[in-house]
């Protein structure tokens, strides 16, 4: 028993820095993934979104589509929203959420989802209007999907906006 103070050692270090200089120390410090995101049904329909938002107007682009200007209004929508997307995917998937929480996130996901949406409807119509090929055919269908995609997003930001998003401090704080 007499050997056990010998052979502990008490001292202590300081936890590895998890900055650097420049972007490394930019990146550890605001950027973190959020893999629970990725599981969640906006976050699917997001992706569903980006993949079939890219179906659109690569369709359209392989098509002759500056004859009609329809065509011109689909391919801005569907190019619009698809980068719009893409970035608010990157934005929520790397958690800038957390660290910009000055901005009010359920209401601004719930203005774009409905802008989307209804800019989309748009654009599947004036799409359907003016099917001359098969390109411009299944354009339509992929629109009219990321439309319903919009809209279903549109639903989820809704319920979050409102509180009923799954947000246990929301539903437990009396009344």
């Amino acid at each position: 028993m007499a050997e056990f103070p010998a052979k502990v050692n008490t001292e202590t270090s300081s936890p590895p820095s998890r900055g650097g200089t420049g972007f490394q120390s930019f990146v550890s410090r605001y950027v973190s993934m959020d893999m629970d995101f990725i599981r969640t049904i906006p976050a699917i329909l997001m992706l569903v979104e980006i993949v079939l938002g890219l179906l659109v107007w690569a369709l359209i682009a392989s098509s002759s589509y500056s004859n009609i200007p329809a065509y011109g209004w689909v391919m801005f929508v569907s190019v619009i929203f698809w980068l719009l997307t893409m970035f608010l995917f990157v934005v929520l998937f790397l958690g800038v959420r957390s660290r910009m929480s000055f901005l009010p996130w359920p209401l601004m996901l719930l203005i774009f989802n409905a802008t989307a949406a209804v800019l989309y409807l748009t654009a599947f119509i004036a799409n359907a209007a003016s099917v001359y090929n098969d390109h411009q055919g299944a354009a339509a269908f992929f629109a009219i999907v990321v439309t319903l995609a919009y809209g279903a997003s549109t639903f989820f930001a809704f319920l979050s906006w409102r509180g009923d998003g799954g947000n246990a401090a929301t539903n437990t704080v009396p009344a």
